[in-house]
């Protein structure tokens, strides 16, 4: 089995705001980078497919050169036998189509795919395009909002069960061949049922977190000529949407007051038992 899992480097939110230039674009400068949240979800969904079939994992991304921080974090914090990172100048400013298109052509270089799997939406753009843009390029079967995934590599098939939400909230099974795509849910759970399945996943996490700490020995990086890509048609060339205007979010006003109370005030702290205390559970 050879899977690979598409990410994204997202602002970490919980450094500081995130601002934007005059044309709208996200200035990532400004705001340190993280693996998207979601992703990790995906990244979860291809360990157990290789802790249960073996083969190989590869993280892919679209990025600046700095994204490679974002596939050391998934080789580090999930899984990953080997990274490839699609960067330059050309592909910068790229929407969702555009970076569907490098994405698309890179996994195509890549080849001998069986599954790819890609994170729900992102962090800062939360669109949800991406995933489904890139699949609709390489022309497979996709299955979205994926909580629970088994794969059957003899009979080249896919099962997962996905949510469905509409009146009320449903799980449906669906079938589909290999090579699928698949995009994951943020309730996907991985499932190791055996008690080798468990020391196999313990062993791959020794590993992948072995192989992080020189992780540019397993890192691939293309450029649009490496990928044979027009200019014209990915980057912010490419890109067909059209930013009219960012609405900021305003930050709460923060008009509570806060009373430090040192552990060892045993009168303050009875003082916050008394008043807390009528706001707890049970009798």
């Amino acid at each position: 089995m050879h899977t690979a899992v598409l990410t994204k480097g997202v602002p970490d939110f919980r450094e500081g705001q995130v601002s934007f230039d005059e044309e709208g674009h996200l200035e990532r400068g400004k705001t340190p980078t993280v693996m998207n949240p979601n992703d990790r979800f995906a990244l979860e969904a291809a360990l157990q497919t290789r802790v249960r079939h073996g083969g190989t994992v590869s993280v892919m991304s679209m990025g600046p050169p700095g994204y490679k921080d974002v596939l050391r974090e998934a080789m580090e914090t999930v899984y990953a036998d080997d990274l490839y990172l699609a960067s330059d100048r050309e592909m910068a400013a790229a929407d969702t189509w555009a970076t569907a298109i490098t994405l698309s052509t890179a996994l195509e270089k890549l080849g001998g795919l069986d599954l790819v799997i890609a994170g729900f939406k992102t962090a800062d753009g939360e669109t949800g395009h991406t995933g489904p843009q890139a699949c609709w390029a390489l022309d497979l079967p996709i299955v979205t909002h994926v909580v629970a995934l088994d794969v059957d590599p003899e009979a080249e098939r896919i099962r997962a069960k996905r949510l469905v939400e509409g009146d009320i909230e449903e799980i449906e099974t669906v079938e589909a061949p290999l090579p699928a795509f698949v995009v994951t849910d943020p309730e996907f759970d991985p499932s190791y049922r055996t008690a080798g399945d468990r020391l196999e996943l313990k062993d791959l996490r020794e590993e992948t977190q072995k192989r992080a700490e020189n992780f540019e020995d397993h890192l691939t990086t293309w450029d649009h000529e490496a990928l044979n890509l027009d200019p014209d048609y990915i980057g912010l060339d490419g890109s067909p949407t059209i930013v009219s205007s960012v609405d900021p979010i305003p930050k709460a006003p923060a008009e509570r007051e806060a009373t430090m109370v040192d552990p060892d005030d045993e009168e303050g702290m009875q003082e916050i038992l008394e008043t807390v205390q009528p706001f707890a559970g049970g009798d």
